[in-house]
């Protein structure tokens, strides 16, 4: 069967961002079961999930209670749509949602999954100043670097310049700004200069014509950025001065992620919309949703109005009842206040990496950080293309993975290494995650060492 398996993947599945190519010598990873913060693949051998899959299995795998959601659902109403009408459980999580967002976020547009909660934040902010009588504010402000998503609309929105340029041009309207990576700055910098770039931006524009600012509470892309001190204060006073509305982009950083139902909560701000998905099912089904606040869908709800958007499977049946299953899961175990308790080792165990040559930065916050990866410690200087290229495809990630840990490697902005673990992890998580990090990256340090070496030659 392991056979078969591996030449059908070859043959017929193609999976996402990836080196297909890479494939016609080696294995493909196939991962046929879960449980708690490990994943089996086909030869049986044990993996620590330190990236929750992708920043979303966050009660852990093998959870039967949300399978058996899943299956009493199918069985009572396996589809309705939300287009014109309602089910049971869209109805109760959408309640469930809005009585834990901040303000008065209290009006729950759900989709399928994070790329189209984006595209739908950015259709209702549009639509939202339309219906006020501004119908030129069409822009969306995003930062550099960040990851919103790959449908047309969300890559607008992204700020990776590899990720869009193939598939330009792009919807129009998107502007980027500089994002929070303070480990690249100068010393003497105004610690809030990142956010008065989103007012340069908003001026240079024309206000008249900037619909929404778009951020995440930690970015993910280059590397889990965290905000400075006052950042998303000053941030939500350009909004509002501008009269622009500030997204929360929550789609990894929700449920738990950093410790809080909301990453807005933990840098106490309230945005006017939330993007979210991933760990509101703990994917163990796909489901998206847009979080608005009562201020936002009020021009909708009377007379004639109607937000002309929506997707089939947004608010599915089954969807929202393991939504509902996990956030009681999550209420039960009190998992934020597991990541928040807990936080702190997972910290110092990524920091003592730091003797090692090769680790520049340590960054994040909960549950999701980044280790930076650097040539020269002292001078900060970073990997070229070709050295960046040996050091994570052609050692680092294989490598990890062979010793049973799976994590984020990526250099779509500098090089790094990436860490999410299930909200249930713990120190005994945190020492086997050491315990292979350690070792490799020490090996990875040498190895480029003798690279560097050899180019002088």
């Amino acid at each position: 069967m392991s056979g078969d398996l591996q030449q059908q993947a070859r043959q017929h599945l193609w999976m996402h961002f990836t080196r297909m190519g890479s494939y016609a010598e080696h294995e493909v990873p196939v991962i046929v079961r879960g449980e708690g913060c490990y994943v089996y693949d086909e030869h049986g051998k044990r993996h620590l999930d330190g990236l929750s899959a992708l920043y979303c299995v966050n009660v852990g795998h093998g959870r039967a209670e949300l399978a058996e959601a899943a299956k009493a659902q199918a069985q009572e109403l396996a589809f309705y749509t939300n287009w014109s009408y309602a089910h049971p459980r869209a109805i109760e999580l959408a309640t469930r949602i809005a009585a834990l967002a901040p303000g008065d976020l209290n009006r729950v547009f759900f989709t399928s999954g994070g790329s189209e909660a984006v595209e739908s934040a950015w259709k209702l902010a549009k639509a939202y100043h339309a219906a006020r009588g501004e119908p030129r504010r069409h822009k969306l402000v995003s930062r550099r670097l960040a990851y919103h998503g790959t449908s047309m609309g969300a890559l607008t929105a992204t700020g990776l310049t590899q990720l869009r340029v193939p598939f330009e041009p792009l919807t129009p309207g998107g502007v980027h700004v500089p994002n929070t990576n303070s480990y690249r700055w100068q010393e003497d910098r105004d610690p809030l200069w990142a956010a008065d770039a989103i007012e340069e931006a908003i001026l240079f524009q024309g206000p008249e014509t900037v619909a929404a600012v778009i951020l995440e509470p930690v970015q993910n892309g280059g590397g889990c950025f965290v905000p400075q001190d006052g950042y998303f204060q000053r941030v939500r006073e350009i909004c509002d001065r501008h009269g622009v509305l500030l997204i929360s982009d929550e789609v990894i950083c929700a449920w738990g992620r950093l410790g809080h139902w909301f990453g807005c909560e933990r840098y106490d701000y309230e945005p006017d919309m939330i993007t979210t998905a991933k760990g509101i099912s703990s994917a163990y089904v796909p489901l998206g949703a847009l979080i608005a606040g009562d201020h936002i869908a009020e021009p909708f709800l009377h007379g004639k109005a109607t937000f002309n958007h929506g997707f089939t499977f947004g608010g599915h049946p089954v969807a929202c009842a393991v939504g509902l299953a996990n956030l009681e899961i999550m209420e039960r175990e009190q998992l934020n206040e597991h990541v928040r308790e807990n936080e702190g080792a997972f910290r110092e165990m990524l920091d003592s990496l730091g003797d090692i040559p090769i680790v520049g930065d340590v960054r994040g916050a909960g549950y999701f950080h980044a280790i930076e990866l650097v040539k020269d410690k002292g001078t900060k200087e970073t990997f070229d293309h070709e050295e960046s290229e040996e050091l994570l495809r052609g050692f680092l990630s294989g490598e990890l993975y062979r010793r049973g840990l799976i994590c984020r490697t990526d250099d779509r902005g500098d090089p790094i290494v990436q860490l999410s673990p299930p909200l249930i992890a713990g120190p005994e998580q945190f020492e086997e995650i050491e315990a292979i990090l350690r070792p490799v990256l020490s090996e990875a340090s040498a190895r480029m060492e003798r690279w560097s070496s050899l180019s002088r030659a």
